[in-house]
């Protein structure tokens, strides 16, 4: 069987057009040697294939490109599906993106020498599918990108999934409250003298990405569990001024919309929060 390439990302890579508007990243060595768009390749070659299953997902993948080299998508891509096969497991498109750009900034640290061992408390007993997916995903993410990441990165990828976990499709409405979660969170950040920095730069734009999609997050809002709630706690314990500035959005996420976050994702902006202030030498822990 002959496919149609509608993008040719390398000799190894390309998007395809599998009729009835369905499209599919396929992988296979040499697979697009001095092909391009319009023509075709030979099926028989394919050694691997990720549907990109809605249109979502379609402009979510060149939205990747722009910034992200294509091994770190495809692997990407390749953990998700892993999930989605060998889990059953349903998430929502936006980790497509949040996940491609943890995993470059984690590439482009190691191999400067700047990457950093995660402190997320371990959650495995109450999240054992997403650790038992993170665990290959990490082996995915190493063997495809030629790195060697610890396993502490395994807690990470853990937490990608945990928040992009969803039961059903997000009916698509429009809400009766628009927010802007970027301008009002930077505001509070810059109240408690945070800024955009060149030595925190990557974790700071790696938040903003996170926030595009909080709207997407709310309205997938899952009960928090007793569990979540002594993470919270402890996250509380060990990192007070990171706690108390995601308090303060949290906050006012409810004053603008009536929803608050859930301890999962409070614990999210924390992490996040914390990697900015470490890197500009600011202690969050006094």
């Amino acid at each position: 069987m002959r496919l149609l390439i509608e993008q040719v990302f390398n000799n190894n890579t390309a998007v395809v057009n599998l009729g009835d508007d369905q499209h599919a990243i396929v992988k296979g060595k040499g697979i697009a040697f001095n092909k391009s768009k319009k023509s075709f390749l030979d099926s028989s070659k394919i050694e691997r294939i990720f549907y990109l299953d809605s249109e979502e997902s379609q402009k979510d993948l060149y939205f990747l490109l722009k910034d992200i080299p294509i091994d770190v998508v495809t692997t990407t891509y390749e953990i998700v599906d892993y999930a989605k096969k060998k889990f059953n497991y349903s998430v929502m498109d936006y980790i497509y993106i949040t996940l491609s750009d943890h995993i470059f900034g984690a590439y482009q640290r190691y191999n400067s020498g700047q990457y950093k061992e995660s402190h997320i408390p371990d959650m495995s007993d109450n999240y054992l599918d997403e650790y038992l997916i993170a665990s290959k995903g990490l082996n995915i993410i190493n063997y495809n990108l030629n790195i060697h990441l610890p396993d502490s990165e395994i807690k990470n990828i853990a937490l990608h999934f945990i928040n992009a976990k969803t039961d059903k499709k997000i009916p698509k409405h429009n809400d009766k409250v628009k927010v802007d979660f970027n301008k009002l969170i930077k505001q509070i950040m810059i109240k408690n003298n945070i800024f955009r920095t060149k030595s925190n730069s990557n974790y700071y734009d790696r938040f903003m990405v996170h926030l595009q999609y909080l709207s997407q997050r709310l309205k997938n809002k899952s009960q928090d569990t007793n569990f979540d709630k002594k993470i919270e706690l402890e996250m509380e314990r060990d990192y007070p001024g990171s706690t108390s500035i995601a308090k303060q959005i949290s906050y006012e996420i409810k004053q603008a919309m009536g929803v608050e976050l859930s301890s999962k994702e409070l614990l999210y902006f924390i992490i996040h929060i914390q990697r900015i202030t470490q890197e500009d030498g600011l202690n969050q822990n006094k």
